[in-house]
């Protein structure tokens, strides 16, 4: 199979990538380099250009005789799809459609769709499972959930292979070069605020959880990477035609401990004053925790890193980026 990642020169996206290098299979980039960075890419062709230039992305498809596609490009930020839903539908949606437009008439033979955890908003669920119900409280888990809908209904009409895999929150770096630069997730958020020295600030601590903070399940990028391998191969080989899998580690971790965490990792550098808890954000559930049971029982993938392993890993590649090389050496020492 040749494989065609789009939003493959962004943070989850070179990861993947690397993976599916390291896995022997054949890999082209499309990334209209928005937010991705060529340096992540490494010897993989790389095409740049917007999924929505369906006449460049049917040439790519026929020039390095793609097979498969693993759709990553889109926007992600809950608080930016809650101020502007028109571009978060028009970037995951209407993009996802024109893809699956060009991939069925070029006659693609399976579709990998990243998805998220944030399709089922604020789930009442101590873990949530696949069956749980999709309701989401925001633009961005809407966005993800009809394209699910989309990609599910092109696969009953045209006898497309095809999975969604619903991330949960994904942190870390498999290698300081393809570490998270932007400050995007709760990590590099913190970690940007101690380079300023200020406190990391911690957004509702009234939350129904047992530190009032809300409770997220962190899984490593590495292992997400992993994941895709492992869905890739499952649709390359006829083992899954179609299917929603969380992608998780089924580990629930409060903001708080997150904190805490951060603060032993940086303290020889950067100590961490106290969090500063400030106003809940719109759209944020108190708790969403996933079961990756189908996950181990369809792929035979399980994550193996924990959120130390994530702390320290994008802790040396923030440092890497964002400091000097002196600076940087010192971090990857802890990992």
């Amino acid at each position: 199979m040749t494989w065609l990642v789009t939003g493959g020169a962004g943070y989850i996206g070179a990861h993947v990538v690397s993976a599916l290098s390291a896995a022997d299979q054949r890999v082209v980039v499309l990334d209209d380099l928005s937010t991705g960075s060529l340096d992540r890419v490494g010897d993989a062709p790389l095409v740049v250009a917007s999924v929505h230039d369906q006449r460049t992305v049917a040439s790519t498809i026929r020039d390095h005789s793609v097979t498969g596609i693993i759709h990553l490009a889109g926007k992600k930020a809950v608080p930016e799809s809650m101020a502007d839903p028109l571009r978060y539908y028009q970037e995951n949606v209407e993009g996802l459609r024109r893809l699956l437009a060009v991939a069925t008439d070029e006659q693609v033979r399976a579709f990998l769709f990243s998805s998220s955890a944030a399709v089922y908003g604020a789930p009442d669920l101590q873990l949530v499972t696949e069956e749980a119900p999709c309701r989401p409280v925001n633009p961005y888990g809407e966005s993800k959930l009809i394209g699910e809908w989309l990609l599910a209904a092109v696969g009953r009409a045209s006898g497309l292979p095809h999975l969604s895999l619903r991330y949960f929150n994904v942190a870390g770096a498999g290698s300081p070069a393809l570490a998270d630069t932007t400050v995007a997730n709760l990590m590099t958020q913190v970690f940007s605020r101690l380079e300023r020295g200020l406190p990391p600030l911690v957004f509702g601590g009234d939350h129904p959880t047992p530190d009032g903070t809300c409770i997220r399940d962190f899984v490593h990028v590495a292992d997400l990477a992993d994941a895709h391998v492992a869905a890739a191969l499952a649709l390359a080989e006829g083992r899954v035609v179609s299917g929603v899998l969380n992608i998780g580690r089924g580990v629930g971790v409060s903001v708080k401990e997150v904190c805490r965490l951060i603060a032993e990792t940086t303290r020889e550098t950067h100590p961490a004053p106290a969090p500063v808890v400030v106003d809940r954000r719109a759209g944020d559930p108190a708790q969403v925790v996933g079961s990756a049971r189908r996950a181990a029982e369809v792929l035979g993938w399980t994550a193996s890193r924990d959120v130390a392993d994530m702390v320290r890993s994008a802790w040396a590649g923030w440092r890497e980026h964002h400091a000097g090389p002196a600076m940087a050496a010192h971090a990857a020492q802890a990992v």
